[in-house]
């Protein structure tokens, strides 16, 4: 094992109750091959460093203007960010005084995640916790994820992938035994509007769920549900049918949309289109019956 490899991460979030069993820590790695029109991490698709720019935190102090000057264009009222001249060397962001800016993407060595996980096993062990990898794609960091995997289950850490399932069978069989649990994105059931929503069709998807599950992993599938665009009868039926065709699934959960998504890709200059409302409860409860109507299980139903 090489504990200096290096990964483009985003953020790392400790003390995580949503990816996974017990308290996790989420690292989210950088770069993804889908482009989800629901995103509610669009800052994570590009590869590389990028700069965001919280405009709503902004009081146009002009310091940043005065160390980057082809980046950022200031005056009384307005503060314009030409990305594109952005060389993402992060010295505006250490100049800015009420943190408007801020450098998304830092080049990790495995020695300095292992470092921050290794605070928290206490956190694992008392809770059936653990680290959750996600992104981003985890995959399309291949070598980086595999060596982490490796170095975690080394301490016998509990690990866990959350992936669109968008990856080579060889890549998938690489991590095999040092996965305990995948979060698995079902995200729409036709083809064809799963590449019109997220740039790529399913047919790799599907197949890699199904080969997941006949060498019998553990798997959670998260369905994200979006109103207008998936929460479909054809899709809630499929969800339902894989709930019933594959009995042995670790679980099934439904991930209702929220807008989250839509600030974080302003911050990064990237085109949001989905102007649907965060799903409040009158929809989830609409989607509940719909479900029901279709054979839900008690869990699935009450996975949202």
């Amino acid at each position: 094992m090489d504990d200096l490899k290096t990964g483009m991460i985003f953020d790392i979030q400790r003390c995580s109750m949503y990816d996974g069993p017990g308290i996790r820590t989420t690292v989210f790695l950088k770069g993804c091959p889908l482009s989800c029109k629901w995103c509610h991490n669009p800052e994570s698709q590009r590869p590389l460093s990028e700069l965001a720019f919280y405009a709503d935190k902004c009081v146009r102090c002009g310091k940043c203007g005065e160390i980057c000057p082809d980046v950022h264009k200031l005056s009384a009222r307005t503060h314009k960010v030409h990305y594109q001249n952005c060389k993402a060397c992060g010295r505006c962001e250490s100049v800015c005084p009420v943190h408007a800016l801020k450098l998304i993407g830092k080049t990790y060595q495995i020695k300095e995640v292992m470092d921050i996980l290794r605070k928290d096993i206490p956190y694992f062990a008392s809770a059936g916790g653990g680290l959750t990898i996600s992104g981003g794609e985890p995959f399309s960091q291949y070598i980086f994820l595999k060596e982490l995997l490796q170095h975690a289950k080394a301490e016998n850490i509990h690990t866990c992938i959350e992936t669109s399932g968008f990856t080579t069978r060889e890549k998938i069989d690489g991590v095999l035994p040092y996965t305990d649990l995948f979060l698995f994105d079902y995200k729409v059931t036709s083809p064809e509007l799963h590449r019109q929503f997220t740039g790529v069709d399913n047919h790799m998807i599907l197949e890699n769920f199904r080969y997941l599950y006949s060498r019998s992993q553990a798997v959670i599938l998260r369905c994200p549900i979006i109103p207008g665009y998936n929460d479909t009868e054809d899709h809630f039926r499929a969800i339902c049918d894989m709930e019933r065709q594959y009995p042995n699934l670790t679980g099934i959960e439904i991930m209702p949309y929220h807008s989250l998504g839509r600030e974080k890709a302003a911050a990064v200059n990237k085109a949001y289109e989905i102007t649907t409302p965060t799903a409040d409860d009158t929809v989830k409860k609409q989607w509940k019956r719909q479900l029901k109507t279709f054979g839900a299980s008690d869990a699935l139903l009450k996975s949202f």
